[in-house]
């Protein structure tokens, strides 16, 4: 028996990147995944694939920023599947200045996707998970559900990034302070803060030859110089970045059976301590 099997996932930014492998791990240890991106054609794709390996999954479309985003994901995962077991809350972005540059769209546009819409997500999913939590302990059972957070080293302060580290700090503390309230509908609540992670978002390049990807009618800057990626290489003790797929392996110890008695704590998925 695969051990998510009967499971229900919810992975948001799961089209691309480390969620798409995310998505594609859990849904091969049984799990029953809905997919989320911006854009229709990566979350079918990623749908497509899952289904074609034998798994279930269904794509919920939008942005995570969305006022009707939360209960629309939830619903989603009920209406097909039956359930919440697993949330996780995955989508991001970097939209980076030095903070006398720094606008007020820049500060909330990235407040909003990393902080804010795990708080509504989560909390859209708490009468689900409170009402089915109590029913299961009324018949004597012990179901746990988890919960998994995406942080980042950068959460410990980086150059150009104040909306971003702030945000990334500001997910460690709610993870924390869920698993406190949860603990008693038995949900583990955990975060993985990644490092240097090979995505299109921190892809290298050269002088001012940067790429842009639109997101919701903004064409954002992303990738990183040469030079810091090769300095970055230089602080890891494996010696590398990391792979998407590595990246997604961290967070679904945090989904299995195995990290039942594991709560409210951080992962550095970074190749080495911080």
């Amino acid at each position: 028996m695969k051990k998510l099997e009967g499971k229900v996932a919810l992975v948001t930014g799961s089209g691309r990147g480390i969620g798409r492998e995310v998505a594609h791990q859990l849904a091969a240890y049984g799990a029953k995944v809905v997919v989320n991106d911006l854009d229709q054609a990566p979350a079918d794709e990623v749908v497509a694939e899952i289904r074609a390996a034998g798994g279930e999954a269904v794509a919920c479309v939008g942005s995570v920023t969305a006022v009707d985003f939360p209960e629309r994901f939830v619903k989603t995962a009920v209406d097909t599947y039956g359930g919440i077991d697993i949330i996780v809350n995955n989508a991001g972005y970097t939209w980076d200045n030095v903070i006398q540059k720094m606008s007020d769209e820049q500060w909330y546009a990235i407040m909003d996707c990393h902080l804010t819409a795990p708080f509504r997500i989560l909390r859209a999913a708490q009468p689900f998970i409170s009402a089915a939590a109590k029913k299961e302990a009324a018949e004597g059972k012990e179901v746990f559900r988890k919960i998994v957070n995406i942080s980042s080293g950068a959460a410990g302060g980086n150059v150009g990034q104040t909306n971003y580290s702030s945000a990334k700090a500001g997910i460690m503390g709610m993870t924390k302070t869920l698993a406190k309230e949860w603990g008693r509908l038995k949900v583990n609540v955990n975060c993985i803060a990644f490092g240097h992670i090979e995505t299109r978002l921190t892809e290298p390049f050269a002088g001012a030859d940067s790429k842009t990807v639109n997101i919701e009618g903004r064409e954002i800057k992303v990738g990183i110089s040469e030079q810091l990626v090769e300095r970055a290489k230089t602080g890891i003790p494996l010696g590398r970045p990391g792979t998407p797929k590595e990246a997604a392996g961290s967070v679904l110890l945090f989904c299995l059976p195995e990290s039942n008695y594991l709560s409210g704590q951080v992962l550095y998925c970074a190749g080495g301590p911080r």
